[in-house]
C-alpha cells in the first residue's frame, strides 16, 4: 500500500466516523493540527502506534483498514459469513461451478451495472 493510500484511508475512516481533523487529533493525543498536516501535506506517515490509535478512534479495525477495497469490506464480510454458514455440499457445488453459469452471472452483473449508471 502506497503512502498516499494510507493517508486517503485515514481521511475516509475519519469522515465516515464524523470526526473533524482537530477532533481526531485530540482523540489520539496529538497536536490539534496533526491530522490536518497529515491529510493536507501528505509529507509523512504516522507511526504504527499512532495509526492504530487513529483506526480505533474512527471505530474501524486494522482488518478493515488494510482490506484491498475498504469500501467493500462490510459487504464482503457479510458475504463471507453467509458462505461460512452454508452446508459443506453447497460449498462444494459453488467451488465446482459450471463455467457457463459463472459467465451468465458475469453478463447479468454487467447489465445491472449499465442499468444502474443510467438511473
Amino acid at each position: 500500500m502506497e503512502k498516499t493510500d494510507v493517508i486517503a484511508r485515514i481521511g475516509y475512516i475519519r469522515v465516515r466516523a464524523k470526526l473533524t481533523q482537530r477532533a481526531l487529533s485530540c482523540e489520539i493525543g496529538m497536536n490539534p493540527n496533526y491530522i490536518n498536516r497529515l491529510e493536507s501535506k501528505k509529507d509523512f506517515l504516522p507511526s504504527l502506534d499512532v495509526l492504530f490509535k487513529i483506526i480505533e478512534a474512527c471505530h474501524s479495525t486494522p482488518e478493515e483498514f488494510f482490506y484491498p477495497d475498504i469500501t467493500a469490506f462490510a459487504k464482503d464480510k457479510e458475504l463471507t459469513a453467509k458462505i461460512e454458514s452454508l452446508p459443506s455440499h453447497i460449498k462444494d457445488f459453488i467451488l465446482d461451478y459450471d463455467p457457463e453459469l459463472m459467465d451468465m452471472f458475469t453478463r447479468l452483473n454487467e447489465k445491472f451495472v449499465r442499468l444502474k449508471k443510467n438511473i
